[in-house]
């Protein structure tokens, strides 16, 4: 189990919000924090600490007018730590080689695979063929509906049909070289994890990173045991250097630790 650093970029500020708020209607989202520092320097920061394999996040959609001004940020973390962070957010063919270039090791795709509801397996073939299998991450961040958990999108609004289960994990082994996964309930929340949903990531073949409901070191206790030590996870707003109770310096040592 690894830790993996996230920057979170909405209306051009590096925030922590609660991950069902979001909407594109007004750029609005309920903030647990807005931070006075730029995304540059957090991605600086995890650079320093050596942590590699986190992601940038554009929160923002590309009509936004906030659009330019949050992929300005993004660009420039990328830039500030090159291979060390994946980008995602609004991420197309026409437009992965500016992030890749930019010095994203990966990039991380979810409306533009799943959309309309439903798997486009044409438009996994393409961004597939137009990044590469070892470049690709895909986003299967959830919601949870009926008791199963299905992937969402459009800012983490719109249910698609496709359930987060083993066999959608096996499948698309094939096309992308890790999975991202947000609990979208219990994102910004530190309200603990979703229980049901650990085990079944634990299943993949390939790396998986967890986000959502971190808020104590029990979590990431519980998270351990629950992913046995195959799942990686992202702390937002529980992190200290998000306005949280978590120290980061503690944090970096409960992983170091249980490496």
């Amino acid at each position: 189990m690894r830790f993996r650093p996230c920057i979170d970029i909405h209306n051009g500020r590096v925030k922590q919000i609660v991950g069902g708020s979001l909407t594109d209607a007004g750029d609005y989202a309920k903030e647990n924090f807005v931070s006075s520092y730029d995304a540059s320097w957090y991605a600086g920061y995890y650079r320093h600490a050596g942590l590699t394999g986190g992601h940038v996040i554009l929160l923002n959609s590309k009509d936004s007018p906030y659009f330019e001004e949050t992929k300005a940020q993004a660009l420039s973390a990328l830039n500030s730590f090159r291979g060390g962070l994946m980008a995602g957010g609004g991420i197309t063919p026409e437009n992965a080689s500016e992030f890749l270039d930019a010095g994203a090791s990966h990039v991380i795709v979810t409306s533009y695979v799943f959309k309309d509801g439903r798997i486009h397996r044409d438009r996994l073939k393409e961004i597939k063929e137009e990044v590469g299998k070892e470049r690709l991450v895909l986003d299967l961040s959830c919601r949870k509906k009926d008791g199963k958990y299905y992937v969402v999108t459009d800012r983490w609004q719109s249910f698609t049909d496709t359930e987060v289960n083993e066999e959608l994990l096996g499948a698309l082994s094939e096309s992308c070289d890790e999975f991202l996964v947000h609990a979208v309930d219990s994102e910004g929340k530190s309200s603990g994890i979703e229980k049901e949903l650990v085990p079944l990531l634990a299943k993949s073949e390939l790396p998986v990173t967890y986000a959502g409901g971190v808020g104590s070191f029990d979590d990431l206790e519980l998270l351990r045991k629950l992913g046995q030590g195959r799942v990686d996870v992202t702390i937002g707003s529980a992190l200290s250097i998000f306005g949280g109770n978590m120290d980061y310096k503690r944090v970096l040592d409960f992983f170091r630790e249980t490496d």
